[in-house]
Parts: structure tokens; C-alpha cells; sequence
């Protein structure tokens, strides 16, 4: 694969993986809800690589490589580290082939990422509800001195 850092040209080869279309990154990061700076960034750290490039070296993506896209997007609100992310994915697609002790070990890894995962939505939830009561406070404070209602 030819690396180079252009994406912006019109350049697109219609051959590739037989993971179906294939897209420019302007429009897997449109899709994904990523921007493209985050997606290079995320390629740059080993979490993406793109599926295929043009003739002119254009990276281009398929449906696969968006999903992967979505699971790291996911992970990032939850705090989870480049390593981890990068964890869960190799865990992704090797359960996809393993079988004996392997897949339980896989199993138990991904296991111990839902709990952390789980644990930390509990955590934001927290931090939510204590944010919602002080929004509520200060409303309830605007209200007793008479001031603009909310």
C-alpha cells in the first residue's frame, strides 16, 4: 500500500476488499459521525487501518472498517485508553476465528471490557445526576430572588 497523506481528490478505485463499497474518508467520516483529523489520528495509532487505497494512494474504507470506527467512537466518551481500544479490537476479530481455550480466553477478556464498560456508564451517570442537581439548584436559587424563569 502506497502511504500518502492526500484524501481530498476524486480518485476512487471501484476494486478492492470484497467487503462491498468502498469510500473515500471524507464520507466514513461523515457516516461514522468522526471527523477525518480523528480518523488518521486513530489510524496513525494502529486502531484503523483502511481497507484498500486508490491508484492515487487515496485511503479507502468499507463497511467493516466503519464498524471498527464505531466501536472506538464509543469507547472514547468512556475514558477507554489507545491500548485498550486497541485491546477490545484485536479480542473483536480474533473471536471471529478462535475455538477451544482460545475463544473461553477471548470470551473472558471481552467479559472484563463489558464490566469496565458497564462501571464506567454507571460512573457518568453519576456525574450526570450530581450535574442535574446543581442546575437545578441554581434554577431553584434564580427563582426565590426573582429572577428570569427557566
Amino acid at each position: 500500500m502506497a502511504a500518502t497523506t492526500g484524501d481530498a481528490g476524486p480518485e476512487q478505485d471501484a476494486s478492492g476488499p470484497a467487503n462491498g463499497r468502498l469510500m473515500q474518508i471524507g464520507e466514513a467520516a461523515e457516516r461514522v459521525g468522526l471527523s477525518i483529523r480523528t480518523i488518521r489520528h486513530y489510524e496513525d495509532a494502529g486502531l484503523i487501518v483502511p481497507s484498500a487505497r486508490s491508484e492515487g494512494g487515496f485511503r479507502l474504507y468499507t463497511e467493516p472498517d466503519l464498524d471498527r470506527l464505531a466501536v472506538v467512537k464509543r469507547m472514547k466518551p468512556l475514558g477507554f485508553t489507545l491500548d485498550e481500544m486497541r485491546d477490545l479490537l484485536t479480542v473483536l476479530d480474533a473471536l471471529d476465528t478462535a475455538t477451544g481455550a482460545a475463544r473461553a480466553e477471548l470470551l473472558d477478556r471481552l467479559a472484563m471490557f463489558h464490566t469496565a464498560a458497564t462501571t464506567r456508564v454507571t460512573a457518568l451517570r453519576d456525574q450526570l445526576a450530581t450535574a442535574e442537581g446543581f442546575a437545578d439548584t441554581l434554577r431553584d436559587k434564580l427563582h426565590h430572588h426573582g429572577g428570569p424563569t427557566l
